[in-house]
């Protein structure tokens, strides 16, 4: 097993965590944060996408770190973006929880 394979792993590994954080947790502040893991389980398969054509002979490919790089920037933005609407949403219904506070199980009918 080369470091490629290892890293690819890892980096699946993340995504599996990210979705089971965002699946299995009712807090708002978690699920960014498994959303986060996600986005940097991406981020490490794209290195290892660049990796691998370095290692094959290609030169380093700019794309998959181009890439890397804008979404870093972006996970930034949207992690500060939402946040912020977290901290919102604590003020003016103080609570940190989206699930519903009548008593009621969610359903519309």
């Amino acid at each position: 097993m080369t470091s490629t394979d290892i890293f690819a792993l890892c980096a699946t590994t993340l995504v599996g965590l990210g979705l089971f954080g965002i699946i299995t947790n009712p807090q708002p502040l978690r699920k960014i944060v498994a959303f986060n893991v996600i986005g940097n389980g991406v981020f490490l398969l794209f290195g290892v996408v660049a990796h691998r054509g370095a290692a094959a002979g290609l030169g380093a490919d700019p794309v998959p770190q181009a890439l890397v790089i804008t979404g870093i920037v972006v996970a930034f933005s949207a992690t500060a973006l939402a946040v912020a609407l977290l901290l919102r949403l604590a003020k003016q219904t103080h609570l940190l929880t989206l699930e519903a506070d009548d008593g009621s199980d969610g359903d519309l009918s």
